[in-house]
């Protein structure tokens, strides 16, 4: 007797709490809105920077760059053992210190006039000093608040923010249980985009577009229980949600797929999905980054705003233990080309929905049960942009 698909475990009743109105177009395109976002949400929240494994020892650093503050940031691996984040900026006339990406220093010297800065952020010495009438414990590096959890990065330009831990809703404990907490290494690649960042990041948490855009790189999700890769649940979690993702019970799995993974990791994947349709968890956190906790390896997207309608993605699949071979290495090259492949075929529809919304022509967008997780984003990012009009006297 044939069974009902999962899918439809999810009804419309199961998100009515999140409405179910037409919502306004203007947010996607309009500068007055996105200026209100970057004030309201990305200055006061936590923004994932990067992983641990980007910063193995004292004296490693990596620069970010965050557009939307207009800031440059040192993230730095101190000789405490405690990793930090400063302004790259020099305390004595605002030179940034360092223009590259990544690194290894005991000091950092500001070209301009050498003024030398330790680990620790503390200003070390500076030509002439006793003329400036300062103390040295006066002219630190700015320094900008870093938490981390499951390895991953986290920094808040607020400092009225909670700790990250309570921000994230219970979602913590969740996360510290991926593989991703123990990544040595990972594949990156990153993309610019002529798209808004909620336009962009919405494409990514449903799955209402796979059969239509992704009708092959789609195989993984589909089978005949359920033939459009639908979700089996959605959580909330304040700001952040989550969704279950469907996994085929007979997926294809490549040779080169099996490399990369790993013997162990390919099996515990092959026990996921023998185990039912809960083999894949995709974790949100408000507002801009999501991970799809596969047994191997954990997929992770960040899309940062560039301006109303830009914005970078930086996608990772992080991995455990470094290529033992020349095969594990080809097979992980393989793997995150295939992912950028499947990429690639969103690109193109997204930026052709940003025109779309850019040009006027509609007033509001739809959304239905299968992109539940985009109405939520869009309710949690028109609640903190109201909550800080409310604050600030201004109007939204």
């Amino acid at each position: 007797m044939a069974t009902e698909p999962v899918f439809a475990s999810i009804g419309q009743g199961d998100v009515d709490f999140l409405g179910r109105d037409p919502v306004p177009a203007r947010p996607y395109y309009d500068p007055a809105w996105y200026e209100l976002e970057r004030k309201a949400i990305f200055l006061r929240n936590w923004i994932e920077i990067g992983h641990v494994c980007e910063l193995p020892q004292p004296g490693s650093f990596i620069r970010r760059e965050l557009e939307f503050a207009g800031a440059s940031l040192l993230i730095v691996h101190g000789k405490d053992g405690v990793i930090r984040a400063f302004h790259n900026v020099c305390t004595h006339r605002g030179t940034q210190l360092t223009q590259e990406a990544e690194g290894r220093t005991s000091t950092f010297s500001c070209p301009y006039h050498r003024w030398s800065f330790g680990l620790d952020g503390a200003l070390l010495s500076a030509p002439d000093f006793e003329s400036f009438g300062l103390a040295k414990a006066d002219c630190a590096l700015s320094r900008i608040r870093l938490e981390q959890c499951a390895g991953l990065l986290f920094v808040n330009l607020s400092d009225d923010a909670p700790p990250l831990r309570d921000w994230l809703n219970g979602l913590a404990e969740e996360l510290e249980t991926l593989p991703v907490a123990q990544a040595t290494t990972f594949s990156e690649y990153v993309y610019d985009i002529n798209a808004n960042w909620k336009l962009t990041y919405d494409n990514f948490q449903e799955n209402y577009h796979l059969r239509f855009i992704h009708p092959k790189t789609g195989q993984a999700t589909f089978s005949p229980d359920n033939p459009y890769g639908y979700p089996v649940r959605y959580r909330f979690f304040g700001p952040h949600r989550t969704q279950t993702i469907w996994s085929n019970p007979e997926p294809r799995i490549t040779p080169l797929q099996r490399i990369a993974m790993g013997k162990a990791m390919a099996s515990a994947l092959q026990r996921g999905i023998a185990g039912g349709p809960n083999g894949r968890e995709y974790l949100a956190l408000f507002p801009n980054f999501f991970i799809l906790g596969t047994p191997a390896p954990h997929f992770s997207h960040v899309v940062y705003p560039l301006g109303p309608t830009r914005s970078r993605g930086v996608i990772r699949l992080y991995w455990v233990g470094d290529d033992a071979n020349a095969s594990e290495r080809f097979a992980r090259e393989y793997v995150m080309a295939t992912a950028r492949d499947v990429h690639a075929e969103d690109r193109a529809v997204i930026e052709a929905g940003q025109r779309g919304l850019s040009s006027g022509a509609l007033k509001h967008i739809h959304f239905q049960t299968q992109e539940a997780l985009c109405r939520h984003l869009f309710v949690s990012v028109q609640e903190a942009v109201h909550q800080y009009c409310d604050e600030h006297g201004e109007q939204p």
